[in-house]
C-alpha cells in the first residue's frame, strides 16, 4: 500500500509539472500572438524582446522547445542564464516557470524555517487558476525557501564557529540546555539517542548525565565541532519497557508526559494539554526545545495532537516565549520513504507558532542531518542571548 501510494504521489507531481508547461507555452505563445507573431512554435519571438534586437541561434527555436530547455536546468543556471541578455533575464524570470521548480523540488528539500516556509496555498492552487492579472512571484518564494538560497545568505555572514570562539575566550558561558522530546525517540527502529551517544566521530560525549532537575536527570552534555558545549535532556513518555511492548504488539503506548485539559473555541471542542510537574520544571530551565517527529511515510501520525503537545512544551507561561524550536524530521534508516519536511512543517501547523523554529530532516541510523539542526539551534541561542 505504501509503495502504491508513493507512486500516485509521484504521479501528481509529474502531472502537476507537465500541465504547468502546458499553461506556460500557452501564455508565451498568447503574448506572442498579440504582439504580431505569426508562427507560434517556428521561430516566434518572446513579447520581452526589444524591436531590432540580434537574436540568438537559441531564440530561434520554438517556444515550446524553449521551455522545454528551460524546465530542464537547475534554478542557478536558470539565473545564469537569465543574465546573458534582455531576452532572457525577462525569459527566465516567467512566474508559471518558477512555480514548476517549486512544485518539483520542495520534495526534495532538506530544512526549511520559519522564515522560509511557502505558503500551502502555493500547492493548493490549481495551474488552471493561474491567470495573467494575478500571477505569484513563484521566483521570490523559490529563493527564499530553497535551503541552498539560505545558506548562501548565510555564508556572507560570520561563522558561528569563529564567532563563539572569540566570546567564549572573553566571557565563560553556562552551557545552553535543550529538552528533547517526540514520538521519534520511542518509534523509530533505529534509537537516536543512542546513535548520538556513541558516535563521537559526528557528536563528541563532552559529560556524562547527573541528578538535578527533581528527579529528572539532568541530560548528557555534548561538545559541538570540538568547541560549544550544550546539554540535551531526553524526556520520554514511556518506560524502555513499555516502549519494547508497545512496539511488538504494534499498539501505542500512554504518554505520560502530559495530560488532557478540554476547553471550548467558539463551539468546538480543542485539544488542549499540560505537561506533568517533573517536566514542568525543565521546561521552566531549558534554553530550547528539540522535538524528534516520526518522518517516516508508511506511519501514520496524529498531526493536530502532535502539535497540542509541542504547545504545553513551549507555553510561555512555562519560560521565555521566544526559545527556539529544532523539529528533526526523523527516520530510522537511508532508504525509508519520508515525507518531506515542508509538508511536515505545514502537518504539524509549524506557522502558528510564534517563536523561531526549524525543520531539519535527520537519519537516525547515520546522524545525517543531525549536526545542521544542532548549529541552527546553537546560533539561535546565541543571537538571543546577545540582545
Amino acid at each position: 500500500m505504501a509503495a502504491e501510494g508513493a507512486e500516485e504521489r509521484a504521479g501528481g507531481w509529474e502531472a502537476a509539472v507537465r500541465g504547468g508547461l502546458r499553461v506556460l507555452r500557452d501564455r508565451w505563445v498568447r503574448g506572442t500572438r498579440e504582439c504580431g507573431g505569426s508562427a507560434a512554435f517556428a521561430g516566434a519571438r518572446h513579447p520581452a524582446l526589444p524591436e531590432g534586437a540580434e537574436v540568438s541561434a537559441l531564440q530561434t527555436l520554438p517556444i515550446g522547445v524553449q521551455l522545454n530547455i528551460m524546465s530542464f536546468l537547475s534554478p542557478q543556471d536558470l539565473c545564469h542564464l537569465g543574465s546573458t541578455s534582455c531576452y532572457w533575464r525577462a525569459a527566465v524570470q516567467d512566474p508559471l516557470l518558477w512555480r514548476n521548480f517549486l512544485l518539483r523540488d520542495v520534495p526534495f528539500w532538506t530544512s526549511v524555517d520559519w522564515k522560509s516556509l511557502p505558503d500551502v496555498e502555493i500547492f493548493n492552487k490549481a495551474f488552471s487558476d493561474v491567470s495573467d492579472n494575478a500571477l505569484y512571484d513563484y521566483m521570490a518564494a523559490y529563493k527564499k525557501s530553497c535551503p541552498l538560497g539560505r545558506r548562501s545568505l548565510k555564508s556572507s555572514r560570520p561563522r558561528y564557529g569563529a564567532v563563539t570562539s572569540f566570546l567564549q575566550s572573553l566571557v565563560a558561558q553556562a552551557e545552553p540546555r535543550f529538552a528533547m522530546f517526540g514520538p521519534g525517540l520511542e518509534e523509530l527502529d533505529n534509537s537516536l539517542v543512542q546513535k548520538m551517544m556513541t558516535r563521537p566521530d559526528i557528536l563528541r560525549v563532552a559529560g556524562l548525565p547527573h541528578r538535578q532537575i527533581h528527579g529528572i536527570g539532568s541530560g548528557v552534555s555534548f561538545q559541538f565541532n570540538n568547541n560549544q558545549k550544550f546539554n540535551i535532556l531526553t524526556l520520554y513518555s514511556t518506560t524502555s519497557a513499555e516502549r519494547k511492548r508497545a512496539r511488538a504488539e504494534q499498539a501505542v503506548a500512554v504518554n505520560k508526559m502530559f495530560y488532557q485539559e478540554n476547553s471550548i473555541e467558539g463551539n468546538q471542542q480543542a485539544m488542549h494539554y499540560s505537561v506533568i510537574a517533573q517536566v514542568k520544571k525543565v521546561c521552566e530551565v531549558v534554553d530550547g526545545f528539540i522535538y524528534v517527529a516520526n518522518a517516516e511515510a508508511h506511519k501514520k501520525r496524529d498531526r493536530q495532537e502532535e502539535l497540542a503537545h509541542i504547545l504545553a512544551m513551549i507555553d510561555p507561561a512555562l519560560g521565555p516565549p521566544n526559545r527556539p524550536l529544532l523539529i528533526l524530521s526523523c527516520v530510522s534508516h537511508i532508504g525509508v520513504e519520508r515525507i518531506p519536511c515542508v509538508y511536515m512543517a505545514h502537518q504539524l501547523q509549524l506557522s502558528l507558532l510564534r517563536q523561531p523554529w526549524m525543520v531539519q530532516d535527520t537519519v537516525a541510523a547515520t546522524l545525517d542531518g543531525l549536526l545542521n539542526g544542532i548549529e541552527w539551534l546553537l546560533e539561535e541561542v546565541n543571537c538571543k542571548n546577545a540582545q
